[in-house]
């Protein structure tokens, strides 16, 4: 699969197999995010493998009963707990040089795009889960007060053929020249 081809059907997944990942694979698709850009090269990600049962439990019960991607985090081989170290991407040594602050968020975001396109790339199942209770989530994976949790993606083979594509606006409608 080219990588327009994985950008174009890659679909969340929120039913997948307990099928266990064979590490190979999970090597590849960690690999592949391993080359996401970062600023400066701070590569201020961090991840958390989560296969036991109840700690995948635990994670799940941090999420709303009515989440649709929280039968994905129970039934996942694998499921990832995404942070950034903070302080690191969008800093210099005087602190923060961006409007924006700590660039953390960003950067973890290009890291999971790559691993999700590659597991995808892999017949491998993901979906982004960011609606949970973080600071509960960073307590339960250990997470040190200089990382912030980010994100949850549970990865696993899909139990059904991901469907088609939800409508997304054409590109006439987000695209300005020069000037919004």
């Amino acid at each position: 699969m080219d990588a327009f081809e994985a950008m174009l059907t890659r679909r969340s997944v929120r039913k997948l197999l307990d099928t266990p990942i064979p590490q190979e694979d999970l090597d590849r698709i960690l690999e592949a995010a391993r080359f996401a850009p970062s600023w400066a090269n701070t590569q201020c990600q961090e991840i958390v493998l989560v296969r036991d049962p109840r700690a995948k439990a635990a994670l799940a019960d941090q999420l709303s009963e009515r989440n649709p991607a929280r039968g994905a985090v129970l039934a996942a081989p694998v499921v990832i707990v995404a942070c950034g170290r903070k302080g690191r991407a969008g800093f210099k040594a005087e602190g923060p040089v961006t409007g924006l602050g700590d660039w953390l968020m960003f950067d973890v975001a290009l890291f999971l795009q790559n691993l999700t396109l590659a597991a995808h790339a892999l017949g491998y199942g993901t979906v982004h889960v960011g609606f949970f209770n973080h600071e509960r989530v960073a307590e339960l994976i250990g997470a040190p007060s200089d990382v912030q949790v980010v994100e949850i993606v549970p990865l696993g083979r899909p139990a059904v053929p991901p469907g088609a594509a939800p409508p997304r606006r054409s590109v006439d409608e987000f695209v300005h020249s020069e000037r919004f």
